[in-house]
């Protein structure tokens, strides 16, 4: 089934056009870079540039896969979680062209458009795996029973990973998004030269903390001469990094041990950032289980992903009637 599917959930302008479910034709990414000035994203400047960019990317898809409308058997888009505006340009747009050509249409759920990026990257992906998904709005741990069947395990209490990591290299002086920045600045750093907290808000949960580590990093920032933060500006992003991704390992392997489960697949965009990477390979060779995470491109908000979640479920024979709505805060099933 040709699907072409559409992501305009916060800041990235995407269009994709994905055969059965688990090969990708085109994956046209647009990063709106008019948000850098402000540090951040602004909800209505980011809405305003998915309406200008939106019919040249899906252009681009199409041109790039070699198909016309004509060709797409469905279409998919993100209803939510993420910015209402932002969300409903693309799912407006979704809903004309089902309409129009009297396709099929599904809205696919942001978060499992995440899950649904490894299928595309792994061909040898089971029905049975772990996730953590790690991305700005989102810090998750989920246990997969078959595409669609979703228990969720853990969940930051407070700030989601990828928005520690924004506002620390905002704090740091760094460019945004700062998951990059940070990532690439703490390979020149000593992890070791600060102890940032590791918070543990119950030993017996698999939740999540990182609203005090963002804290800390500030509180360090401001009792320091700025010369000494710029002289260690490295070592400072090395060590946030650290005990970022150490809270992130330390939980992940404990609902391995507890879930058993054969394979960890990590998505979200902060699965793209290298230590993350490192370390739960090395948990996942410790404790015998599978390891496997999407290409940079497919971490990242994109349309292939919604595109592959939209086909599974309407090669399945479902469908979304077109009263749906966007859902900026809706959750995982």
């Amino acid at each position: 089934m040709m699907v072409l599917g559409l992501e305009t959930s916060c800041d990235e302008t995407s269009a994709a056009v994905v055969a059965d479910g688990r090969r990708t034709l085109s994956n046209i990414i647009h990063s709106q870079l008019v948000h850098q000035r402000y540090g951040g994203v602004v909800p209505e400047l980011a809405g305003r540039e998915h309406i200008r960019r939106i019919v040249p990317i899906m252009e681009e898809a199409l041109g790039e896969a070699g198909k016309t409308l004509a060709d797409i058997e469905g279409f998919a888009a993100t209803f939510g979680p993420g910015l209402v505006g932002a969300l409903l340009v693309g799912l407006s747009f979704a809903k004309v062209l089902a309409w129009g050509t009297g396709r099929p249409f599904y809205a696919v759920n942001h978060l499992e458009g995440h899950i649904a990026a490894n299928l595309l990257a792994h061909e040898e992906i089971g029905d049975h795996f772990l996730t953590l998904l790690v991305s700005g709005g989102h810090t998750m741990l989920i246990k997969v029973e078959g595409f669609g069947n979703y228990t969720v395990l853990g969940r930051s209490v407070d700030d989601a990973s990828g928005e520690a990591f924004d506002k620390v290299a905002k704090i740091l002086g760094l460019g945004y998004p700062g998951g990059a920045e940070i990532d690439r600045l703490a390979r020149q750093g000593n992890p070791a030269y600060i102890r940032f907290p590791r918070a543990i808000p119950d030993p017996a949960r698999l939740d999540f903390s990182f609203s005090g580590l963002k804290t800390a990093v500030a509180l360090y920032v401001k009792n320091h001469p700025p010369e000494e933060i710029h002289e260690h500006l490295a070592d400072i992003a090395a060590s946030f990094q650290e005990a970022a991704v150490d809270s992130l390992c330390d939980k992940t392997a404990i609902a391995l041990r507890r879930t058993n489960l054969p394979a960890l697949a990590l998505s979200g965009g902060v699965a793209a950032n290298s230590r993350l990477r490192a370390k739960l390979q090395e948990i996942c060779d410790r404790l015998g289980v599978g390891f496997m995470y999407p290409p940079s491109e497919l971490c990242t908000d994109n349309a292939a992903m919604i595109a592959a979640a939209g086909a599974i479920h309407l090669m399945r024979g479902e469908r979304t009637p077109f009263d749906v709505n966007a859902v900026p805060y809706q959750k995982l099933y």
